[in-house]
């Protein structure tokens, strides 16, 4: 899935009126957010923190410091690592490690959903898009088996 499309869906589960425009630019294709009143935004991570704060659900990015940092983390692993690959078999050790990391946790910063859970899963859609694929490969987590859409979740 694109980062446009992402961001498309990430604004309609966080409940945001549609309107804001994007582009992508360079090879990568990273997104580009032209916003009314102010610079451009660029990147993935960057935008979909923007859309956060803008629909007033800053609880999705942590509530201690401690959880903070852990969402930036995952935020920072989903383009470092999850992006860079283009096959089911180049992901099998990312989920992996991700398998064990969340063996003790709910979900990536604990107990609480945030947005790295949401963009780890849009990141990760793509090379497995079904329950029985998530369950192939034996990724703990239980939020991978509901729809694209994390509206229920918020």
């Amino acid at each position: 899935m694109a980062a446009t499309a992402e961001l498309r869906l990430l604004e309609k589960s966080l409940g945001l009126r549609k309107g804001n425009k994007y582009s992508a630019q360079g090879e990568r294709q990273t997104p580009v957010l032209q916003t009314n009143n102010g610079p451009s935004l660029t990147g993935l991570t960057t935008i979909a923190t923007h859309l956060v704060k803008q629909a007033n659900k800053e609880y999705l990015l942590g509530s201690t410091a401690e959880e903070k940092a852990v969402v930036q983390q995952w935020l920072e692993y989903r383009i470092t690592q999850v992006d860079g690959h283009s096959s089911k078999e180049e992901i099998h050790p990312l989920l992996k490690d991700l398998n064990s990391y969340l063996e003790d946790k709910v979900y990536l910063a604990g107990y609480n959903f945030t947005l790295a859970d949401i963009l780890l899963y849009y990141g990760l859609h793509r090379f497995i898009s079904t329950v029985s694929q998530w369950r192939q490969h034996q990724v703990r987590t239980h939020y991978f088996s509901t729809p694209v859409e994390c509206s229920q979740l918020l």
